[in-house]
């Protein structure tokens, strides 16, 4: 599979990533995700103090062909919000795992993680969905 997928960064089926640090958790869209978008029109992110649900709706991408929820990974409360994201959607296409990080989140449960995709779960899962 050509799509990088970070050891250390938990999944989600919808094509998050979760990188936890220290109690803090970066979340962003997937390498998969961004070469099945192609280009990113338009993204709406939560505002900052915005508390997220694990799993429901955090904000949206619009892609040329159409309109994805992104949906948070865990729950907690947005502490920092990538405006440069928003601004220039194509940095999340082009480095979505460095400069293109969505938002970070203080998360509230680390258990929550429990129910998030390894690398090698979040592989397997892309290459189904390709086939």
């Amino acid at each position: 599979m050509s799509h990088e997928i970070p050891e250390d960064l938990f999944y989600t089926e919808s094509h998050e990533y979760l990188q936890v640090d220290d109690g803090t958790g970066t979340i962003g869209l997937t390498a998969y995700a961004c070469s099945e978008l192609n280009e990113i029109i338009y993204l709406e992110l939560p505002e900052e103090a915005a508390e997220l649900r694990q799993g429901e709706p955090m904000g949206s991408v619009e892609a040329v062909k159409a309109v994805f929820d992104l949906n948070s990974p865990c729950s907690g409360e947005v502490i920092e919000v990538n405006n440069q994201a928003v601004e220039n959607p194509q940095i999340v296409i082009d480095d979505p795992y460095g400069e293109g990080w969505l938002v970070k989140v203080k998360i509230d449960d680390p258990d929550e993680l429990d129910a998030l995709m390894t690398s090698d779960d979040y592989e397997v899962h892309c290459a189904k969905e390709a086939h």
